[in-house]
C-alpha cells in the first residue's frame, strides 16, 4: 500500500477518501496532521485535468490547427494569430547549480550545493534558491528507486567521493552531474509528480516554516512560507491545491504582523486555487479568515460571507470548530 501511494502523482487521493460524506471530510481537523495530508486530498482527475483539456482543445477539427489557416476568414485568422500571441508557452523547470560554499559540522566538512529552479516559457520574477549536500542528493535517489526503480534505470546518478571530495575540480564535475541528474528526473513524469521529488526542494523548509510559526518567530516563518509556496508552484503545476496549506501559513503570518493587505492579497490567490475543491479542510477556515481580513481593509467581504453561509448549509453545521490558524499550526508534527 505504501509504494503505491507514493508512486501516485502530488495531491492524488484513494478512491474510498472520494466518498466520505462532505461533513466527516470536512471535520477530520484533531490530532496530528502530517505534512502530506494533502496528497490525499485532492483527486487524481484534477492532476491531470490541465493537460487533458490542453489535449482536447488541439484535436483535428480544432480552429487553432496551422493545417485549418485556408479555410479561415481574415476576422478568425486574426483571433487565431491573436490567441497565439498571447497564448502562455509550456512551462519546464531547469535546475541551476551557480554556486557551491564549504560548510562544516563537528565531524567533517562537506560542500553544499545552491540549487535555483528556473521556470521556462514566461517571465520568472521570483528567484528562490536552496541548499542541500551531496548526502541529500544520495537520500532522494535512494527513495526514489523505491517505488520507481524501472523508470530509473537509465538515471545516472554521480558515486560518491571519500578522497579529495573538496578540491576544485571535483566540485565543478559533481555540479555538471548533479544539474544533469536533477535534469533527468524532471524527464521521468511519475517521478516528477512524486511525493519524494517535491519534499527534496521543499521539505527542510517547510518544516522549519512550522516550526517558527509555533514559536511566533513570523518573521522568519514568513521568509520560509514565501520561498515553499514559490517552488511548489513551479513543482505542482499538475496539481495546484497541493501549494494551498503553506499559503494559508503565509496568511497567518501576515495577519498576525498587521500585514492585512498582504495576507488578504495571499489568502485571495489560495482561494482561488480551491474554488473547485470545496470539501478541502483549508477551505472553509480560509474564508472565514478572508471575510475578517477583508472587513477590517474595506474589501467587499458580503460575497465571501454568502460562500461560506452556502458552505455551511451544504453540510448543515453552521461554524467550523478549527480556525485556519489552529490548521497550520498542527501541519508537520511529527
Amino acid at each position: 500500500m505504501e509504494d503505491d501511494e507514493d508512486r501516485s502523482c502530488v495531491g492524488a487521493s484513494p478512491t474510498a477518501q472520494s466518498d466520505l460524506p462532505h461533513s466527516m471530510a470536512r471535520t477530520e481537523n484533531s490530532g496530528k496532521i502530517n505534512c502530506s495530508t494533502e496528497y490525499e486530498q485532492t483527486s487524481v482527475e484534477h492532476c491531470s485535468s490541465t493537460e487533458e483539456s490542453s489535449e482536447r482543445a488541439q484535436g483535428p477539427g480544432s480552429i487553432s490547427s496551422p493545417c485549418h489557416h485556408y479555410l479561415m476568414t481574415t476576422k478568425e485568422l486574426q483571433l487565431y494569430w491573436s490567441k497565439e500571441k498571447h497564448e502562455r508557452k509550456p512551462v519546464k523547470l531547469l535546475f541551476e547549480i551557480p554556486s557551491t560554499r564549504i560548510a562544516e559540522d563537528f565531524l567533517s566538512k562537506f560542500v553544499v550545493y545552491k540549487i535555483i529552479i528556473v521556470s521556462t516559457g514566461s517571465f520568472d520574477e521570483n528567484k528562490v534558491f536552496i541548499e542541500r549536500r551531496y548526502s541529500d542528493f544520495e537520500k532522494l535517489h535512494r527513495n526514489l528507486l523505491k517505488y520507481f526503480k524501472e523508470e530509473m534505470e537509465d538515471v545516472l546518478f554521480p558515486k560518491k567521493i571519500l578522497m579529495g571530495n573538496l578540491t576544485e575540480e571535483l566540485i565543478r564535475k559533481r555540479i555538471l552531474a548533479l544539474k544533469d541528474y536533477l535534469a533527468e528526473l524532471y524527464t521521468i513524469s511519475c517521478v516528477r509528480k512524486s511525493k519524494k521529488f517535491m519534499e527534496f526542494f521543499t521539505k527542510p523548509e517547510e518544516e522549519e516554516g512550522y516550526s517558527c510559526l509555533r514559536g511566533g518567530e513570523y518573521g522568519r516563518a514568513t521568509e520560509l512560507f514565501h520561498q515553499v509556496v514559490c517552488l511548489k508552484e513551479r513543482l505542482t503545476l499538475h496539481c495546484p491545491a497541493v501549494v494551498v496549506p503553506s499559503m494559508c501559513a503565509l496568511v497567518v503570518c501576515h495577519k498576525d504582523m498587521d500585514n492585512l493587505d498582504k495576507a488578504y492579497e495571499v489568502g485571495m490567490k489560495a482561494l482561488t486555487i480551491l474554488e473547485k475543491h470545496t470539501v478541502h479542510r483549508y477551505y472553509v477556515p480560509l474564508l472565514d479568515t478572508l471575510i475578517s481580513l477583508a472587513y477590517k481593509i474595506g474589501k467587499d467581504f458580503m460575497s465571501l460571507r454568502e460562500r461560506l453561509e452556502k458552505e455551511e448549509r451544504k453540510v448543515n453545521i453552521e461554524h467550523m470548530s478549527v480556525s485556519l490558524k489552529e490548521l497550520a499550526v498542527q501541519e508537520c508534527i511529527e
